[in-house]
Order: structure tokens, then sequence, then C-alpha cells
């Protein structure tokens, strides 16, 4: 089958900045894919340019193989990083708007309990939680039951609890068939949502790939770390360990034998961690930067 979205040497300038560097990849219909990266990496200008908001310099955009029409857009779905809401406009009221906009249009109760919005049907936008506000614009996002749903750091600013509810909502619209191409810099929700990534640095996808396999491909199964503070010199540390901020750092699949190696050298033990790699560490190997960072 076809990928339902192919991207080719997408490119984008700004004055003084080469936003998008010929980005290319394919999204796998029903699949959720994630780009990765931290702020000003060239995210979120890959997802306005294949929303329709923004055009590229160069590069193609295939929907179903096909170069986008007119009706592309009444066939996906948007969450923006920063949407404004009608004031004094209930979330009932916001529902019926946008709908109003669409010729194919999911049933409002489904996307109502979907969402979990009917304790918030007479609420006025302006008085909604970051969470509730959330997922209002997920249910705007999917009111014309979209084929292809664009999410752009839609947890940023939510409370772990608030960030976790919201997966769930995503999961579940996974389970029904729906195809999302989703951005962030969290590297939890990259790998609790997403089937495939492409880690973005510099406006480059610099690894792309099914989260698990990227992480075994780059690292064993485990990190060592021991805090700065409790080895010696810089240029005296442990074999197979390298400095990485207030911490040294040994990736391994031989754990006794570094533990051994701490041992001889008179290491305390008593602050060491082990871990197996994340999305943050690999971030970390590739840019030398956290996803976090701008």
């Amino acid at each position: 089958m076809p990928p339902l979205l192919q991207v080719e040497n997408l490119i984008k300038h700004y004055p003084g900045v080469r936003a998008v560097d010929g980005v290319s990849f394919a999204v796998a219909q029903g699949s959720c894919f994630g780009l990765l990266g931290p702020n000003g990496a060239g995210k979120t200008t890959t997802l306005e340019i294949l929303e329709g908001v923004t055009d590229a310099d160069q590069g193609d955009i295939l929907f179903r193989a096909a170069p986008r029409n007119d009706g592309y857009r009444q066939v996906i779905g948007i969450q923006f990083q920063h949407t404004a809401l009608q004031e004094f406009q209930t979330v009932r009221d916001t529902l019926q708007l946008f709908a109003s906009f669409y010729a194919r249009r999911r049933p409002m109760d489904e996307l109502i309990e979907l969402c979990h919005l009917g304790e918030l049907l007479g609420r006025d936008t302006a008085k909604l939680s970051g969470g509730q506000r959330q997922r209002l614009l997920l249910a705007i996002a999917l009111i014309n039951d979209p084929d292809l749903v664009f999410l752009d750091e839609p947890t940023t600013g939510l409370d772990p609890q608030s960030r976790r509810n919201f997966w769930q909502l995503i999961e579940g619209i996974k389970r029904a068939g729906k195809t999302i191409v989703l951005t962030t810099h969290y590297m939890e929700e990259a790998s609790v949502l997403c089937d495939e990534i492409a880690v973005i640095d510099r406006g480059r996808i610099i690894e792309q790939g099914r989260p698990e396999r990227l992480l075994e491909k780059h690292f064993p199964r485990a990190l060592v770390r021991i805090p700065r503070h409790a080895l010696g010199p810089a240029d005296d540390l442990p074999a197979g360990f390298e400095l990485r901020g207030d911490y040294a750092v040994a990736a391994t699949s031989d754990i006794d034998r570094v533990l051994s190696t701490l041992n001889r050298r008179g290491i305390a033990l008593d602050e060491l961690h082990i871990s197996s790699p994340t999305l943050d560490d690999l971030f970390l190997k590739l840019t030398g930067h956290g996803l976090r960072e701008a």
C-alpha cells in the first residue's frame, strides 16, 4: 500500500535562515508519525507546509500518491500550536461554528464523547483549563472526520496528568484508523504515541525510523550514570565513560564489567544510576544538546 502522505526534498527559507533544509519522509496510513526536535529545529515550519498554511520554496508533497488538490483541506484536521478561540462563546457554540465550515462532519455526539466534553458544553471557552482547552481544540481538529490529523506540540504547557490523559485521546484516534502527524519535544510522548519518528535539527532530518529500532541501532542495552563529583579528574575517567553535563555516562551491554571497573577504581556507587536509553539520550548523542533546548 502506498503511503498516505509523502514528502520529498522540502525546502523553506526565511531571511537569514534555512528553516527546512531538504526534508523527505513518508507516512503510512493509520500510523502516527512524529517530528521530534528542540524548539527552532524546523518542526512547526514543516508542519505548516504540509497543512497548506505556508508554501515551500521547493519540494513535493503527495497525498494518496497524487499532488494535493482543492479537496485536500476538507480531509485533514489541524490542531495548531497556538489557537485563539472566540470569547463569550460556549464550547457547544464553538463546535457548531467549526462544524458549519465543512460538508463532511463527524457526528457531534461521538465527538463530544471522544474528547470528554459533555460536562463543558455550556461553559465559556475563556474559562477552560489548559487540558480542557486542548480537548476542545482536538475536537475541532476532528470535526470534519479527517483522514489525516496534524497535531503541533499539542501537550505543551499541560501538567503531567493532563498530558497523559491527552495521550489516551490520541491513542483512541489511532485505534479508529486515523493517520497522525505529530510534532513534539517530549521524548516520552514520542515513545508512547509514535510508530515512526524523524529527528530534526537545524532544518534537517538527522535520523529516522521506529523509536525502538533507533535506540537499538545507537545504544547497547543500558546506560550507567554516575555524578561527575564522584570521579577523578576529567582526563582520568574510567574506561568507557564520557562527560555529559554533571554526569559521566557509559553505554554498555555488560553492566557487571562497568561496575567492576568502578569498584577497582574505588569509586563510591551510592549515586549510581542504571537506565535504558531514551529518545532524549538519542538526541543528545546525535546533536550534542537535549530535546527541550532551543
